[in-house]
């Protein structure tokens, strides 16, 4: 989780539109990162005290990356793609657009989800919010989370693998 915070705090530095490199110290050591930004994506790498190196690249148009048998929501829009991969794993995070019903695009990765063999463990709704997601086999994870706003639903994939 400390990974996750350190690649977003690095990721605002880079959305300004620039190359930049440097250093940020954590709890468990210091991790060098250099990005490059072209005002619509980010191409960076970590690399830890340990010599282990993460890459991530995000934009509007990043090709998506999801594993055999997902597929982005029928006519949704994807707004942004983003893919790490590194020592600690690999994944990807889509956020999409679409008009259709919330629960309908809930139901399309519980669909899939579900077919991977991962299972649900966790679903909420609060208000115009709705989660799932769960864990499965090779230490694949999944959520997807979409939230209403006046006709216009906003959603985001996250799937990945740990390392093993």
């Amino acid at each position: 989780m400390r990974k996750l915070a350190i690649l977003s705090g690095a990721l605002a530095l880079a959305a300004c539109g620039s190359s930049d490199s440097g250093t940020i110290e954590t709890e468990d050591g210091t991790v060098a990162y250099e990005a490059d930004s072209d005002g619509d994506g980010v191409e960076m790498s970590f690399t830890d005290d340990d010599g282990n190196e993460t890459t991530l690249v995000s934009g509007s148009d990043v090709e998506v990356d999801l594993p055999d048998g997902f597929s982005i929501y029928p006519g949704a829009e994807v707004v942004q793609s983003t893919v790490i991969d590194g020592a600690e794993g690999q994944g990807s995070m889509i956020m999409m657009t679409s008009s259709d019903d919330p629960q309908d695009m809930v139901d399309h990765f519980r669909t899939q989800a579900e077919a991977a063999g991962i299972d649900i463990q966790m679903e909420m709704t609060s208000g115009d919010t709705r989660i799932i997601g769960g864990e499965g086999p090779d230490d694949r994870f999944f959520s997807f989370t979409v939230s209403s706003d006046g006709g216009e639903n906003t959603g985001m994939l996250t799937i990945g693998t740990r390392p093993q």
